[in-house]
């Protein structure tokens, strides 16, 4: 048998990670209809997915995925980081989508806090949130996050659609920022507005 040259790949590897996040990457592969092995391929292959650079980004992952498992549908990273405008005392902001059979309260933030995600030296913040569903008119935090948002992990397409379909409403002009003294809100062309939500 021909022996495999120093420094090639042989094309395997054994991969360590936590059952949590194993859960989410196996449901996700699920959703897609491919095997769990295709789905990281074509994860680690696609932009979004070169998150070497970003140690925090995979660490914010990991811990979402020890907490809540299978019943994580989607992260991505908004505000100032996902901006390029960070100061000095910025945290990384971080949506953080569940499905609807995990109820959004203070525990689940506390839980967080227990074991804290630090990225480049600064916390990472989460907003835990439930996809809106598809007739529900959103702004507020959702257009933030569509504007700048950048999708860390998320289960099929369901986060993407989501963004997608809110910067649609924003590019039609149904939903517009506006500021009041000094403060950024989103409004909606039916009279509607929308505050940038506060962590509860």
């Amino acid at each position: 048998m021909a022996q495999r040259r120093r420094g090639s790949a042989s094309g395997r590897f054994v991969l360590r990670i936590s059952p949590g996040l194993h859960a989410a990457l196996r449901l996700a592969a699920s959703d897609a209809g491919i095997s769990l092995n295709d789905y990281c391929a074509r994860k680690l292959a696609a932009p979004v997915g070169k998150l070497s650079g970003f140690a925090g980004a995979g660490a914010a992952v990991e811990r979402a995925a020890a907490l809540f498992g299978d019943a994580l549908v989607g992260i991505a990273a908004f505000g100032s980081w996902a901006r390029g405008d960070l100061a000095d005392t910025s945290d990384v902001d971080l949506l953080v989508v569940l499905e609807r059979r995990v109820a959004l309260s203070r525990r689940i933030y506390r839980s967080w806090d227990e074991a804290p995600v630090t990225w480049d030296g600064r916390a990472a913040e989460p907003q835990f949130v439930h996809l809106p569903d598809p007739e529900q008119a959103v702004a507020g935090l959702w257009a933030e996050v569509a504007v700048d948002g950048i999708v860390l992990f998320e289960r099929g397409l369901e986060l993407s659609a989501c963004l997608a379909r809110i910067r649609r409403e924003i590019a039609g002009g149904r939903i517009i920022r506006r500021f009041s003294h000094g403060q950024p809100y989103w409004a909606r062309l039916d009279g509607g507005v929308a505050p940038l939500e506060d962590r509860p």
